[in-house]
């Protein structure tokens, strides 16, 4: 029989502001009674608890979505303890890891650093009052706050180092890589990979005429327009100046079959783009290559520059595809 341990010194004194309103935090406790009252503190802090009985149970929650971002874990728990669900968790590959505090009535220095190597963020003896456990919810909620404002930023770091500022396209060290790896994919295995050169026509005109933010805003109602009429799996990037590369991987038939880059040089010449000036009417030339076994970036890039320079010889406003 289990002789329990008090969870904390019972004290309703202490009262926070419900700034913290449906911040969800694990409870993991084989304890009844420990469960029902430190869940009724938390709701009283402004915490939405989430309770777990076991540690298969705890572990599961925290690697589940929408996992709560700290949990409060009692060293002993049937089936699985919580240092060995600090351990799994600390195996997990994630950007965003709970913030765990070990409850324990070791206050041994050896087994509290046990609890600490196994990845526990902070440990709390038994029993403890409000104030103690308030205090160490707070720094978790810190550190969990500041651990999201890092992965925003080093999203935002992602993005700006792949996307055109302007456009919001691929960039071309972006969409020159994600070539490589589609010629690569086709290779192996043995589909088809097309690729199109567009190209505004007459942009020079457009900025000479209505300056270079007009320009500008061409590019970007270029980009939507074109985005929203891909599939999930293709690529749209943005070349240099005002020609863009398109990569449509995994086609059943060779493009100048399907009708697919027609279809979007035909979609460009019939819709307006919204800009400072009012709304224009812009074409594009396209020139489509088709990767092969031995096709390089630089091999399929070069074809496709070819069928594009042909096709505004032969009068723009129309796709040419290579040999």
């Amino acid at each position: 029989m289990r002789v329990e341990t008090p969870f904390y010194a019972v004290d309703l004194q202490i009262e926070t502001p419900g700034k913290h309103r449906h911040m969800k935090i694990l409870v993991a406790d084989d304890s009844r009674i420990s469960q029902t009252i430190i869940s009724a503190i938390l709701k009283k802090w402004g915490y939405d608890p989430v309770l777990a009985a076991e540690g298969h149970t705890a572990l599961d929650i925290l690697r589940g979505p929408e996992a709560p971002k700290i949990a409060i874990l009692d060293w002993n728990m049937p089936g699985m303890d919580g240092v060995e669900v600090c351990r799994r968790l600390r195996e997990l590959s994630t950007s965003d890891p709970p913030y765990i505090i070990m409850v324990t009535s070791r206050g041994e220095k050896k087994d509290i650093v046990s609890g600490l190597e196994a990845g526990a963020n902070d440990y709390i003896i038994k029993p403890f009052d409000n104030a103690e456990l308030l205090a160490r919810i707070k720094v978790g909620h810190r550190m969990t706050e500041l651990q999201s404002e890092l992965n925003k930023a080093k999203d935002a770091l992602a993005y700006e180092a792949h996307h055109d500022p302007l456009t919001s396209a691929l960039n071309r060290r972006a969409i020159l890589t994600a070539l490589e790896r589609e010629l690569s994919r086709a290779r192996r295995e043995s589909s088809i990979l097309a690729i199109g050169l567009f190209d505004i026509d007459h942009f020079k005109r457009i900025n000479d005429t209505f300056g270079h933010q007009v320009g500008d805003d061409v590019l970007r109602g270029l980009v939507k327009l074109l985005g929203n009429n891909l599939r999930d799996y293709d690529y749209l990037g943005r070349y240099g100046g005002e020609e863009f590369l398109i990569i449509t991987p995994g086609q059943k038939s060779a493009p100048k079959d399907s009708g697919l880059y027609g279809r979007l040089c035909q979609l460009v010449a019939s819709n307006k783009v919204e800009s400072k000036a009012g709304t224009l009417s812009v074409t594009v030339s396209i020139g489509v290559a088709t990767g092969a076994r031995e096709s390089t970036v630089n091999t399929i890039i070069e074809a496709a520059d070819s069928a594009l320079y042909k096709a505004k010889n032969d009068g723009r406003n129309r796709v040419a595809y290579a040999d």
